[in-house]
């Protein structure tokens, strides 16, 4: 059978097709819009209208392309995340979608988020050693400790990108004292047990972890469902670099896609 899946992300949507059995799946077309869904609005819990306007577009353009596939609506399944599960008026914007699309969209918890991270990084990880799965979203990030027997603990934080940009300013250099500041909200964020967390292995699974390996390595990230090592050096001094940068030198940055060099609206969509 052929499915579609589509990621409602509070950054970026994800648009995913495959022929499925029971014990396989064949992927044939997959592709990702930045949309920023939660720009202007995540931190006082709704979606702003240009947002919301900007999310239809993108909808309306994937349901183009399953159209093009032959893939029935019954089998398009949506899954919204951060920005929506927060946001008053996503009744509002799911009704609309169901309405012009005939797309259902669920949101789904962040422990239910957690889940599915874990269940697809299994198929390209084994776990015969702990690991600590790390997803950095746009609303949320999401860690997930795991080993052989399964998930051990998981944790679904109010720390995404979008969401952190929004509260803090956005001088061309973070002094110390700013990054003090943001560090000080993560360790503050409710529900944060990360001391609970041990492992050697941290797995990456998200969009910033490929533009880590792009800046280490230089070249396009390859999505073939491989897990690729980075060398801990080479990543660590990547990020000091992000963290110390001029906000002109990220500019120039070959290796750094538009939408992780700045979160601005502006920026992006004329």
């Amino acid at each position: 059978m052929r499915k579609a899946v589509m990621d409602i992300g509070t950054n970026t949507f994800n648009l995913l097709i495959a022929d499925v059995t029971d014990r396989s799946f064949k992927i044939l077309y997959s592709t990702r819009e930045a949309v920023l869904l939660g720009m202007g609005g995540i931190n006082d819990n709704r979606i702003t209208d240009d947002a919301m306007s900007r999310a239809l577009l993108t909808i309306e353009k994937f349901a183009q392309i399953c159209d093009s596939f032959n893939i029935d609506r019954m089998n398009v399944v949506a899954i919204g995340t951060s920005a929506l599960r927060g946001a008053t008026n996503s009744p509002k914007f799911l009704d609309i979608v169901k309405r012009e699309f005939a797309i259902g969209i669920k949101i789904i918890s962040g422990e239910d988020e957690a889940n599915l991270i874990f269940q697809g990084v299994k198929w390209t990880h084994d776990f015969e050693k702990s690991a600590v799965i790390m997803d950095i979203g746009g609303g949320s990030s999401e860690f997930i400790h795991a080993n052989s027997s399964g998930i051990q603990n998981l944790l679904s934080l109010e720390i995404g990108v979008s969401r952190v940009y929004q509260l803090f300013d956005h001088p061309e250099t973070y002094s110390k004292e700013l990054q003090a500041s943001i560090l000080s909200y993560f360790d503050k964020c409710p529900n944060n047990q990360m001391h609970q967390f041990s492992s050697d292995i941290l797995i990456g699974a998200s969009g910033s972890f490929e533009t880590f390996y792009e800046m280490i390595f230089q070249s396009k990230w390859k999505s073939d469902n491989k897990v690729v090592e980075l060398p801990l050096q080479d990543l660590m001094r990547e990020l000091e670099w992000a963290v110390n940068s001029k906000q002109s030198e990220r500019d120039n940055h070959v290796w750094i896609t538009e939408i992780r060099k700045k979160c601005s609206q502006s920026r992006h969509y004329k």
